[in-house]
């Protein structure tokens, strides 16, 4: 789909204007469901469909895409709904998340939108589907759900937070215990993992569930009298999240002279070139692809070797 894959070209001029833009698309009925368009590669029909033994309930099989092998996930019943019919009429979205490639089997797709992430809001508590869910919209008064994609990789292929003892036992890492870190992300499986793997090092964890409830917190202790970089070893942000999303967490940090010398991570599903260009556009220390608790480590320890 040529409009998508021109969208995504387009897409640094998001960075650093608090935008988004989401691929809307429905699942086994008439509500409205949405990822982000920069974690999609394309959007095709069903190629031919290889199924394959002991696969995941939520696998439907696989694919060859111009000579890569990709999993097909049933997104709809990977999310508690009815399973879709597969066949050659159906539609896949190509997307890439923690350095991996997989199909996503959806029920059609509708446009492509541009948003303020001002205008995303988190779930609510009431909502059903809440559990696979990072936050909602709305879009001509129809309600557009936004699927946590992370958790229902994560429940297909579980994710590993543990440090082997070799490295847990670098005497730089000493310097880590009893620390605080501040760790920003709308993903309960991300928040999760970071805290399981740093807690490994001794550190003690603060969190937020959006960027501006992270900079609200930055503020808040800088209020109070706290020398943020006496605080704080560090701020991990994911990159796209409601309300405010990291890169402008980012750009407000660095605008405030009590919070600007704080080192601060971009932990972000979207890998590759881009996200290593706008860490530097604005103003990140590091960058991590998420799930790898080997490479938190060595963040970790780049910041300890900054002291």
């Amino acid at each position: 789909m040529a409009a998508i894959l021109d969208s995504v070209d387009q897409r640094t001029r998001l960075v650093g204007e608090n935008r988004l833009e989401i691929l809307m698309f429905r699942l086994s009925g008439r509500q409205l469901f949405a990822i982000n368009v920069f974690k999609v590669q394309e959007v095709v029909q069903l190629p031919r469909l290889t199924l394959m033994p002991h696969r995941h309930p939520h696998v439907r099989g696989v694919i060859n895409l111009r000579g890569q092998t990709l999993p097909v996930i049933d997104l709809s019943q990977a999310i508690g709904m009815r399973p879709l019919v597969a066949d050659e009429r159906s539609t896949i979205i190509v997307a890439e998340y923690n350095r991996s490639v997989q199909a996503f089997l959806v029920g059609g797709v509708e446009r492509i939108l541009n948003l303020t992430w001002e205008s995303i809001q988190p779930p609510p508590g009431t909502a059903g589907r809440h559990h696979y869910l990072t936050a909602i919209t709305r879009v001509d008064e129809h309600l557009v759900e936004i699927i946590d994609v992370e958790r229902v990789l994560a429940e297909i292929v579980p994710y590993n937070t543990r440090i082997a003892p070799e490295r847990l036992a670098d005497p730089l890492l000493e310097k880590a215990r009893g620390r605080e870190v501040l760790l920003v992300d709308d993903s309960s499986v991300a928040l999760a993992q970071l805290r399981e793997t740093l807690v490994q090092l001794g550190l003690k964890i603060h969190t937020a569930t959006d960027g501006l409830k992270g900079l609200q917190k930055l503020k808040e202790w800088a209020d109070a009298g706290e020398v943020l970089t006496d605080k704080l070893l560090m701020v991990f942000t994911d990159a796209e999240m409601p309300e405010m999303d990291g890169y402008r967490l980012t750009t407000e940090i660095r605008q405030d002279l009590r919070l600007r010398d704080l080192y601060v991570v971009l932990h972000t599903s979207l890998s590759g070139n881009f996200n290593k260009a706008m860490v530097k556009k604005v103003g990140c220390d590091n960058f991590l692809s998420k799930f790898q608790p080997e490479g938190l480590v060595d963040v970790v320890r780049d910041r300890l070797q900054r002291d």
